[in-house]
């Protein structure tokens, strides 16, 4: 034989294509699929597992921007394609060392599984205190409030917790200032069912109250005098029920 063609096929043995991957995919596959990342899209996991929620919060946005988001579902609906994608984004942006401990994991779903039922039994003790130290009497405004909230709602569903409109509507009534009487009576008086709901009301109640104090500012003189009228018209009216309550023996 040639010793050139005799080379020839002995490259060919070795051929990239030909060398599986956990074996499934092959190099060739590997290659093509291979997202253009940057450097980083975002910060790699720790294995501490410190940044853990931001990390299940960026690799979840990354992968639905790519059109990946449904390897992380509960049902498994992804091509083959799409999973070899989405794992490959994901252990990018682990260490050296988680990668090589979740090495034989080729699904993105069972390292999205794997990575959580690890990291969120030390995490969650950590969200449900930050849950309980949360008061809306604490915060300035109602949109500061909903914010800090909505992250640790958020977080505690990572975790695999329960947060219902329930909790969310007596966390913020009974974390309230008890001095606002306001908020009881809207809260009693108009039945929310929703958190949305009650939140959406008590922004628009705040709105009224910064407008009308800006007013005041303004036109200190226009709105002293809007306040005469008032106590005349609520003088008149008690001396109007008075005469009313009156009666003739």
């Amino acid at each position: 034989m040639d010793p050139e063609v005799e080379l020839q096929e002995q490259e060919s043995n070795f051929a990239p294509a030909m060398i599986p991957i956990h074996g499934n995919y092959s190099l060739n596959e590997l290659a093509s699929e291979m997202p253009r990342f940057e450097p980083l899209d975002y910060a790699i996991l720790n294995p501490s597992g410190e940044n853990y929620l931001e990390w299940v919060m960026n690799t979840s946005v990354v992968l639905k921007s790519r059109g990946l988001g449904r390897n992380i579902i509960q049902y498994d609906y992804a091509t083959r394609s799409e999973k070899l994608r989405a794992i490959t984004i994901m252990r990018h942006h682990l260490t050296e060392d988680l990668r090589n401990q979740y090495l034989n994991i080729e699904n993105p779903r069972d390292l999205w599984k794997k990575l959580k039922s690890r990291y969120t039994m030390v995490l969650l003790p950590k969200v449900r205190h930050e849950w309980m130290s949360l008061r809306f009497q604490d915060f300035e405004s109602v949109d500061e409030y909903h914010f800090a909230l909505s992250k640790i709602v958020y977080k505690l569903r990572l975790c695999g917790e329960l947060v219902t409109e329930e909790d969310l509507l007596e966390k913020t009534f009974l974390t309230a200032d008890p001095r606002d009487l306001l908020l009881q009576h809207i809260y009693r008086e108009r039945g929310f069912t929703t958190y949305n709901d009650m939140i959406s009301c008590l922004t628009v109640i705040e709105n009224d109250k910064l407008l009308k104090r800006s007013s005041e500012m303004r036109y200190p003189e226009a709105n002293k005098t809007d306040m005469d009228q008032d106590e005349s018209k609520a003088v008149v009216s008690n001396v109007t029920d008075g005469v009313a309550g009156m009666s003739i023996d």
